[in-house]
């Protein structure tokens, strides 16, 4: 089950998706469904036992999931009028099947994507958007939801604004959309899934959690939604086999007090919020990345 779980949840509900495609709105219970199967599999299987107690965060992330979905159900929508403002290039292949289309989608969307990742740890502006999505100590399914709305809106942008100029069709659009929160659901759940050698094919759990350690520089690594391949090519890929991650590794090492309320959430990038010491690597990590250089 843990080896079988991350290609299977992957591969089976995109399948699904597209057989689908041409009934869009039940795309909505598939996604609840797979957000389900996600939830009951951290309990059967979990990472870390430690990070399925909640700390009462259950509101925040239902907030955060609720804005984000329809933030993004509405850039889907309003796809028709954008085209409308865009020069009309007709270079979209919609002679391809439907499957080689949202591949392709999902190529391009996943180059934006990480570009404006990479430039979120970057560039301190744009941190203090992403920050909101770095504030959790413990990783679960709905991690992925968790964004400041402004910056899951410039993500999007990255990541849709040339598919846009190339004339991306609605149902691929919603299709992708899908395929997205699928991707995050397996980036950011707490199953023991063990993916193998897939680790350099796909950004799944095993390398995503790298990204989310709270000592400093250290996870500035493995900013891929989709594909390592991205990594390889900007020189952030981290991979430590070496290395068990400690129950409270993940967080913001020197903001460990970071609004967790939603609206104080929203409110965080725009006052001045007072960094403290960042946290000291522990000697395992420490350890495991000296043997790695």
């Amino acid at each position: 089950m843990r080896i079988l779980y991350a290609p299977l949840f992957f591969f089976g509900f995109i399948a699904a998706a597209l057989a689908l495609a041409t009934r869009p709105l039940w795309l909505l219970p598939l996604l609840a469904s797979a957000v389900l199967l996600s939830f009951t599999c951290e309990w059967l299987i979990p990472y870390k036992t430690a990070w399925n107690q909640t700390q009462g965060e259950g509101r925040r992330d239902l907030c955060h999931a609720l804005v984000n979905e329809c933030l993004t159900l509405s850039s889907v929508a309003s796809i028709p009028l954008l085209a409308n403002c865009l020069p009309a290039t007709d270079l979209w292949p919609v002679h391809w099947p439907l499957a080689l289309q949202l591949l392709l989608a999902i190529v391009v969307a996943d180059l934006g994507i990480t570009l404006v990742h990479y430039a979120s740890h970057r560039s301190p502006l744009l941190w203090r958007l992403h920050a909101v999505h770095h504030s959790v100590t413990r990783l679960y399914g709905f991690n992925g939801l968790l964004k400041h709305p402004v910056h899951q809106l410039l993500e999007t942008l990255g990541g849709t604004l040339p598919l846009l100029v190339l004339g991306l069709p609605v149902e691929v659009a919603t299709l992708l959309a899908f395929s997205v929160s699928i991707q995050l659901l397996l980036q950011h759940g707490n199953v023991d899934m063990r993916i193998g050698g897939l680790r350099h094919v796909f950004a799944w759990a095993p390398v995503h959690r790298l990204h989310h350690l709270k000592y400093g520089t250290t996870g500035d690594v493995n900013f891929a939604l989709f594909f390592p391949l991205w990594d390889r090519l900007l020189g952030t890929v981290l991979y430590l086999p070496g290395y068990a991650l400690a129950d409270d590794d993940m967080g913001i090492g020197d903001r460990p007090d970071y609004p967790q309320a939603y609206l104080a959430q929203l409110r965080e990038p725009w006052v001045s919020g007072d960094a403290q010491p960042p946290a000291l690597l522990p000697a395992a990590l420490r350890q495991a990345l000296a043997e790695r250089a």
